[in-house]
């Protein structure tokens, strides 16, 4: 019988990664931003706004399956700090005052969030058995890949990138990139791994 720990290592530093590196994104890149110059410079709230509905709608499992502490607290975090994020630009000053909607102009609703429902709606349909906790996943899943979209156009209309703002962008994208490494990992790695959380 082989080690416990050696045989979940490998799994265990790319999940934690994947899991820092997002969490870094948020809490360094953007908090620490706007806490130390009191401006939105170059942040798209679209692109907040869309995260943390994948959140939401990801993470409902949090009121019926119990995976890990850590599972738990990585899945609260995520949706509170994007939360709170999304509340200080929007209620409070100056934060409110800096931020320019005509630079993040997308309009996400349309075009991020609408057709991501139609589509997971039809392919749930047509793949599995009616589940709403299972639909919601599956549109959190594609709303994902296009919830990056509203902040590359902001920067593409701002020609400059601040340097919190690139390393925010740059976390984003590592994340990603090691969330895909973890998926194949897993799956060649673990008998009935399933990707649900």
């Amino acid at each position: 019988m082989e080690p416990f720990l050696p045989s979940f290592l490998p799994f265990l530093v790319p999940f934690l990664s994947t899991s820092l590196l997002h969490e870094s994104s948020l809490s360094s890149s953007i908090l620490i931003h706007f806490t130390s110059f009191y401006l939105m410079t170059g942040i798209s709230m679209k692109t907040q706004e869309i995260y943390l509905l994948v959140f939401v709608t990801r993470y409902l499992d949090l009121f019926t399956t119990y995976y890990s502490l850590y599972n738990s607290v990585m899945k609260i975090l995520y949706i509170a700090s994007t939360s709170y994020i999304i509340y200080m630009v929007r209620k409070t000053e100056p934060f409110k005052t800096h931020y320019e909607t005509s630079h993040d102009s997308f309009l996400h609703w349309k075009f991020a969030v609408a057709p991501c429902a139609v589509v997971a709606l039809i392919t749930h349909l047509v793949f599995e058995s009616f589940n709403v906790i299972e639909l919601l996943w599956m549109f959190s899943i594609y709303l994902e890949a296009l919830a990056i979209i509203p902040q590359l156009i902001m920067l593409q209309r701002y020609r400059e990138v601040e340097n919190l703002t690139g390393h925010y962008v740059f976390f984003l994208g590592a994340y990603r990139a090691l969330y895909i490494l973890n998926w194949i990992y897993r799956a060649y790695h673990e008998k009935y791994y399933q990707h649900n959380y």
